[in-house]
C-alpha cells in the first residue's frame, strides 16, 4: 500500500525491475515454512516409495530410481523456500560446498542417464548410491566442522580395524 501511495504521490524512489519483482514475490515466514515442508516431506515419501519399488520384479529397479531421485531433488528444492532460490544458489556455489553440489548434480543426472539412456541397472545403483553419499556430504556441509567430524571418526575406525 505504502508503495502505492509513492508511485499515486510521484515520489517513487530508484526501484530497479529486480527490486520491484523481489517485492512482489516475497513469501511470509509461515508460507515459506509450509512449503519448505511440503517439498521436504514429498521429496522424503518419494524416497521411501522408491526403496519399497526396489523388490517389484523386472520394472522394481527402474521405479526406485525415479522416485529415488525425484525424492532428491525435491529435498534439495525445499530449502529454496527458506532462503529463496538466489540466496539457495548461491550458497550451493559457496566455495566450502561447490565441489558437493557439482557431485551431487552430476550424481543425479548420471544416475537417471544410466537407467534411461545406457539402460545399465548396475550403473545405476551404484549412481543411486554415490547420490546418496553425495547428498549427506553436501548436507552435512551446512554443519559447521561436521565433515571434519565425519572425517575423524572414519579415519579412527578405519584405524581401528586396521590395529586388531
Amino acid at each position: 500500500m505504502d508503495k502505492l501511495k509513492k508511485v499515486l504521490s510521484g515520489h517513487d524512489d530508484d526501484t530497479t525491475v529486480l527490486q520491484a519483482v523481489n517485492e512482489a514475490s516475497t513469501l511470509s515466514w509461515g508460507t515459506r515454512m509450509k512449503g519448505f515442508v511440503a517439498c521436504f516431506v514429498l521429496g522424503v515419501v518419494c524416497s521411501v516409495l522408491g526403496v519399497c519399488l526396489l523388490w517389484l520384479p523386472k520394472i522394481g529397479l527402474i521405479l526406485f530410481i525415479v522416485f529415488y531421485t525425484f525424492g532428491n531433488i525435491t529435498s534439495l528444492l525445499s530449502t529454496m523456500f527458506l532462503m529463496g532460490p538466489l540466496k539457495q544458489l548461491k550458497r550451493m556455489c559457496d566455495k566450502t560446498r561447490v565441489v558437493a553440489t557439482i557431485l551431487l548434480l552430476t550424481f543425479l543426472g548420471l544416475t537417471l542417464c544410466s537407467a534411461f539412456w545406457w539402460k545399465n541397472n548396475g550403473l545405476a545403483l551404484l549412481f543411486c548410491i554415490l547420490q546418496f553419499l553425495a547428498f549427506a556430504w553436501y548436507g552435512l556441509s551446512y554443519i559447521p566442522f561436521a565433515r571434519l567430524v565425519c572425517f575423524v571418526c572414519l579415519f579412527g575406525i578405519l584405524c581401528f580395524y586396521r590395529l586388531t
